[in-house]
């Protein structure tokens, strides 16, 4: 049950965000042109999920228990709603 989620390439086209689903909780890979971060947080970890909507993408902003909130950038507003709610239907 892998699922994978990426950013729009219109706002990011050499490295976009990804969000990738497993089992046991989920990857956050935030990239850069050169470099970036790839967090692992499990679900039971996961306290909050909110949603930034601009014009056209959205914000996705994940707060894990004792750590630092994760930010991810550049999803549609249909992605990220629905990567909110697979979150949230695990947690």
């Amino acid at each position: 049950m892998n699922e994978v989620f990426t950013a729009s390439r219109f706002k990011d086209t050499l490295s976009p965000d990804e969000v990738v689903f497993n089992e046991k909780g989920v990857t956050f890979k935030v990239n850069k042109v050169i470099g970036g971060t790839e967090n692992f947080v499990f679900y039971q970890d996961i306290s909050g999920v909110e949603i930034d909507n601009g014009l056209l993408f959205a914000t996705i902003r994940v707060i894990p228990r004792a750590r630092p909130e994760i930010v991810i950038e550049g999803f549609t507003r249909g992605d990220a709603k629905k990567i909110k709610h697979l979150i949230l239907e695990r947690v």
